[in-house]
């Protein structure tokens, strides 16, 4: 079989003739060497965006630029929410919470401003139960504790915000909850994986 004749067989065969010698299945890669390996990008799931705000957004929705401090304060309450198992919309439901109540900021005792004695992220008050004024300004503890009352909200995942949000709260506006529900999602779409 002469040269060229081989090469046309081999090549209908996919294999590919080199210097005389069968190099094997036909790749677009015939010289190793020459090759740079690709860069493969892996990114997690984000949250899916139905599950985070299964209602849509009631109203017009505000929005603040977040520090270290506020961001650090996400992430805390999202460790908490996965810690306690619960899903991403109970970590949306409990940011638009804190958003509306502290704007993500772990407040002590604001003197004459201060609402009764409502302390920490979620503005919870020791001399109704929450715990002590330590316990409430640890993020972890005011986001659990918040938690520990969302899940005895019966069908709390299938409400609205506002009103999940205002069950647990008891809070005299209950409707200013909606306004941080995109950017709840929002966030917890960013840090749920991180």
């Amino acid at each position: 079989m002469n040269t060229i004749m081989r090469k046309s067989v081999l090549s209908v065969a996919g294999l590919a003739f080199v210097g005389g010698v069968f190099a094997g299945p036909i790749a677009h890669m015939a010289n190793h060497a020459d090759t740079k390996p690709a860069a493969v990008t892996v990114q997690a799931d984000k949250p899916d965006i139905s599950k985070l705000i299964p209602h849509g957004t009631q109203g017009e929705q505000s929005h603040i630029t977040l520090n270290d401090e506020q961001t650090a304060n996400v992430k805390a309450i999202i460790a908490a929410t996965k810690k306690a198992g619960l899903p991403e919309r109970a970590a949306v439901i409990s940011i638009a919470t804190s958003l509306q109540e502290s704007k993500l900021e772990n407040l002590g005792h604001l003197g004459d401003m201060n609402d009764h004695d409502s302390l920490g992220l979620f503005q919870q008050r020791p001399s109704s139960g929450w715990g002590t004024p330590e316990q409430i300004t640890d993020p972890e503890y005011s986001t659990t504790a918040f938690l520990k009352g969302l899940k005895q909200v019966d069908g709390w995942q299938d409400m609205p915000l506002t009103v999940a949000a205002q069950t647990v709260q008891v809070s005299a506006y209950p409707d200013a909850y909606a306004q941080w529900e995109q950017q709840a999602a929002d966030l917890v779409a960013q840090y749920w994986n991180s």
